[in-house]
């Protein structure tokens, strides 16, 4: 489907099934520390009320040795793509090293953790499908501010 200059979808048999798709910038996303305490901020890119279905995208910082909380989904199937970094992933006991530009798929039901082993930032893409109250949870911690490190990585100039 394209869009025409006159903002119409051309290609759309109907106006109910035609979105237009959304565009966030990094700017505009909502950053926020679940616990206080936590080492990892979380800023959602898109939840259930923007995507119109029930999933929850976000990006993960994750400060040097920052980990998540051991935790786990019963119904959702949670999957990150490290952006930068690297660290260790750890699912029902088992443990694997993570770098960037690696994909990691965990299952419903399995315990898991992901830790920073490095002296810099983690970060990953992470999505989790169904919702299944993520973005609640991230929306009843702490709001916090993006900084120009975390800017520079979601643009993509890592190196200026």
């Amino acid at each position: 489907m394209s869009i025409s200059l006159d903002g119409i979808a051309e290609g759309c048999d109907s106006p109910t099934r035609c979105m237009i798709p959304t565009l966030k910038s990094p700017q505009n996303y909502a950053a926020y520390r679940i616990s206080p305490c936590d080492t990892n901020r979380l800023a959602i890119v898109f939840d259930p009320e923007t995507a119109a279905t029930s999933l929850t995208f976000c990006v993960e910082i994750f400060d040097p040795g920052g980990k998540t909380p051991p935790n786990r989904h019963n119904i959702a199937v949670e999957m990150f793509f490290i952006l930068k970094g690297y660290g260790e992933a750890i699912c029902d006991g088992k443990t694997v090293s993570i770098q960037a530009g690696d994909s990691l798929l965990v299952p419903p039901t399995g315990v898991h953790e992901i830790r920073n082993t490095s002296s810099e930032r983690l970060y990953a893409l992470c999505f989790m499908v169904p919702n299944e109250d993520f973005v609640e949870l991230i929306r009843s911690g702490t709001p916090v501010e993006l900084d120009e490190e975390d800017f520079r990585v979601l643009r993509g100039d890592r190196d200026r």
